[in-house]
């Protein structure tokens, strides 16, 4: 096979000028609009981290957004303070109490969990909110706490035009197949299970 270091100017030029033409064709046939739902899952880390790219980009166009975060809760994100600036076009909740093994009351969470789904439905139905961020929902449904056929059904009754961004490891196979946009965060290497190295402000939270 060539590479694009073997290839003369010449062919070089000719092939990025095809390359042109199908992204423009591609570009051209790509003309509908709809809300998108967006998955975030896998055991590697970004998944917050990318859908909170998501959420700085509505926001910069002067949409509204919501951030519901699911399991965490307990201690206060530095993107909570930072987002806080869009106090007029962004609601930020959180409200879980943390992670399973620090809360060691199941019922509590589901009850918890009940809640902050309650509270996403209002904003999902909401034409109003551009953008909708359920985050670590996934592990919310992985653990028990909701139902995957009570959210599924949820996202394909919501407003036309509202994005909504599920995030958290363990997907359900029912979300994956309803989702327009599915992403997995392959894990190859981390720095506290592999090297003892401990969360840092910045990089973790």
């Amino acid at each position: 096979m060539t590479t694009d270091t073997q290839l003369s100017p010449e062919q070089y030029q000719q092939k990025m000028q095809r390359r042109k033409e199908i992204q423009a064709q591609r570009l051209a046939e790509a003309s509908q609009e709809k809300g998108l739902i967006i998955v975030n899952t896998g055991n590697g880390k970004g998944k917050t981290t990318a859908a909170l790219g998501m959420v700085m980009r509505s926001l910069g166009h002067g949409f509204k957004v919501a951030i519901i975060q699911f399991i965490k809760g307990a201690w206060e994100p530095a993107e909570k303070a930072v987002l806080s600036q869009w106090e007029n076009q962004l609601e930020f909740l959180a409200m879980g109490e943390g992670f399973t093994w620090e809360t060691q009351d199941r019922e509590r969470d589901i009850s918890k969990a009940q809640q902050a789904w309650k509270k996403a439905v209002s904003y999902i139905n909401n034409s109003d909110y551009h953008l909708v961020l359920l985050d670590e929902v996934n592990v919310a449904l992985k653990l028990g706490y909701l139902e995957a056929e009570t959210v599924v059904k949820t996202l394909k009754e919501k407003p036309e035009s509202t994005h909504v961004i599920l995030t958290g490891r363990g997907a359900p196979s029912e979300l994956i197949e309803v989702a327009d946009l599915v992403t997995e965060m392959k894990l190859i290497k981390h720095p506290f299970k592999e090297q003892g190295i401990k969360a840092q402000p910045g990089i973790e939270f």
